[in-house]
């Protein structure tokens, strides 16, 4: 392949546009790999879509290195399956709906699980069938709220998504383990630093569910690793250690104070050690026991319910936690306290919460027999010694709060937890009979008895991926893609005209027949210097400089990522970049 840039659709751009917030975004604008089309959607230039198809192409060899079989499924579809998973109304307004001519109702599709499920019914009826996987390469839409970060977080996406079904659950595990180890080898081979999660299952339902994070300051999840074991999740899976149950009559009774003006924890906490409430000082925010109160709405319900959430007062609630628990229900923060007089904004105490109806969940830190300083549910009046198991009954627990460094790990006993940022390039999934509950898939098992499969499903944002290793290998000047996924090997600067553009478009002639894929800046309108800035923001891996030495017999070599430029015979360059080919490919690259 000889790309020529005097006719490629190509235009580099020397200043960051206005609207390009993260790296990634901001040098695949600028090196000419995608422009902007609408908001959330994006057209890939050649050179961005020789980048996609290499990223799709290792995806590819890999699915069908494990025996997946690919499939292509329509992405505009039929409103019914999505009706009988109950999913319609789970994705609520994550999903773009239309009517077609004749009234009936359509979506764009997000994600193909009822697709898969419905083919496998159609088309296999015998436990000889089994197991299958199905995966396909397909658009995906999504209606986000806020597209942002380019193709980070668009509404319109490319996406490997894969579906097995297997007869028990042992084939289940091992078709996860199958794809778990096939999604590190295609990270590995795109060049990502990435870590492997747990994760919640979220619209997908299920057990088992991992994401794959690719580290990057700019990445929209944040998720923990232990500093002593290998324990990392995302924040909204992590798991508290609970502390100890005791006995709830082991502390004095229940006593309220007047606490005029302390409707905030600080506040509170500053007068209970000045008045030594409860006959104690020390008082910490940890102590005291924070009532928040939330508005939740389930799928396709005309109001919301109201929902409390008892936590440590040292600890903020975090609504991406909450929704992720509680799931597929949306959350909010409660503000019509006027309808609501029961509940004393400032000074609510779980303990007329049961006798209001109002539903109750708390950190796993709130166990039986712990005592508290909470609200008395009277304006300016906090109780001591509000005791869990004797004063109050929580109607369960919750994982609902911030999840801080140096948390305790919750597998293993001596690690803290750290923070970090990555963005979502994977995630799999141990399904379920979900989806073919929903569609009642049985087949004929070995015993004469029907069967009903069980199901896995693996996904990887394959434009997103693109982004990510832009994300993580670019320098101030530009992009440095990684061999396996540049869009050329070899990037020829003619640094002069006549001879040296001659010399530069014989030298890129020979490279591509013999196998080299190879761009060469052959523009006679822009200077050596414009030439070479744009080599470095476009990134291809290797640089070849056509220049002064020429007429010796030498051209300069320069290696993006290090740095490194040699000067070397225009024969031995070729014949180095080919054993560096020659090696790449023994080596699966």
């Amino acid at each position: 392949m000889l790309l020529r840039m005097s006719t490629l659709l190509l235009r580099t751009l020397r200043e960051d546009p206005a609207d390009a917030e993260v790296p990634s975004h901001r040098l695949l604008l600028r090196a000419g790999y995608v422009r902007r089309a609408a908001p959330g959607g994006y057209t890939w230039l050649p050179l961005g879509k020789l980048v996609l198809d290499r990223v799709t192409e290792i995806v590819r060899a890999e699915m069908a290195a494990i025996g997946d079989q690919e499939v292509h499924f329509p992405a505009l579809l039929p409103a019914e399956p999505y009706r009988a998973s109950g999913r319609w109304t789970e994705y609520g307004d994550d999903i773009f709906t239309l009517e077609d001519r004749k009234g009936a109702e359509h979506l764009l599709a997000p994600t193909h699980e009822e697709m898969a499920a419905l083919l496998v019914k159609d088309l296999f009826s015998s436990y000889r069938d089994f197991p299958v996987t199905l995966f396909q390469v397909q658009t995906k839409f999504r209606d986000e709220a806020r597209p942002r970060a380019g193709l980070l977080r668009g509404r319109e996406f490319l996406m490997k998504d894969a579906y097995s079904f297997d007869l028990d659950e042992a084939g289940l595990q091992a078709a996860y383990d199958r794809h778990r180890d096939a999604y590190q080898r295609i990270f590995t081979r795109l060049g990502l630093d990435f870590t492997v999660v747990h994760a919640m299952s979220g619209a997908m339902g299920g057990s088992a569910s991992e994401e794959f994070l690719a580290a990057t300051p700019v990445g929209e999840d944040t998720y923990v690793g232990c500093t002593t074991c290998d324990y990392a999740a995302n924040t909204e899976a992590v798991v508290t250690r609970a502390p100890a149950a005791g006995d709830p009559d082991a502390h004095p009774a229940l006593e309220v104070h007047d606490t005029p003006e302390t409707p905030t924890i600080a506040s509170l906490v500053d007068l209970a050690n000045a008045r030594a409430l409860g006959g104690r000082t020390g008082w910490t925010a940890a102590d005291t026991l924070k009532n928040v109160v939330l508005a939740v709405r389930r799928p396709g319900a005309e109001q919301a319910e109201l929902l409390v959430i008892g936590l440590p007062g040292d600890r903020e609630v975090d609504l991406k936690r909450v929704e992720a628990a509680l799931h597929p229900a949306t959350v909010a923060v409660f503000e019509d306290w006027a309808a609501h007089p029961e509940l004393v904004r400032g000074y609510l105490g779980p303990q007329i919460l049961a006798k209001h109806g109002v539903r109750y969940l708390v950190d796993p830190r709130v166990v039986t027999g712990t005592a508290w300083l909470t609200g008395a549910n009277e304006p300016g009046r906090h109780a001591t010694d509000v005791v869990c198991g004797r004063d109050f009954v929580p109607d369960g627990t919750i994982e609902a709060a911030e999840v801080r460094p140096g948390d305790s790990c919750p597998a293993c006993d001596d690690g803290e937890l750290t923070m970090r940022r990555g963005i979502e390039v994977g995630h799999i999934f141990q399904l379920g009979r979900r989806f073919t509950d929903a569609f009642a898939v049985d087949v004929l098992g070995p015993e004469g008895k029907p069967v009903r499969p069980t199901m896995g499903c693996y996904g990887i944002g394959v434009s997103r991926a693109v982004a990510s290793v832009a994300e993580q290998h670019h320098d101030d000047r530009g992009l440095v893609w990684p061999a396996e996924v540049a869009p050329c090997d070899v990037h020829l600067v003619a640094a002069g005209k006549g001879p040296q553009l001659d010399a530069a478009l014989d030298l890129g002639g020979r490279l591509s027949a013999a196998g080299l894929r190879v761009l060469v800046d052959d523009r006679t309108h822009v200077s050596a210097g414009v030439k070479f800035t744009d080599a470095e923001l476009i990134g291809i891996p290797r640089a070849v400089v056509v220049g002064r030495r020429l007429a010796e017999g030498y051209v300069e070599l320069r290696d993006r990522a290090s740095g490194e430029r040699i000067e070397l015979p225009v024969d031995g360059l070729v014949e180095r970049l080919l054993d560096e080919a020659r090696g790449a490919r023994r080596d699966g690259v």
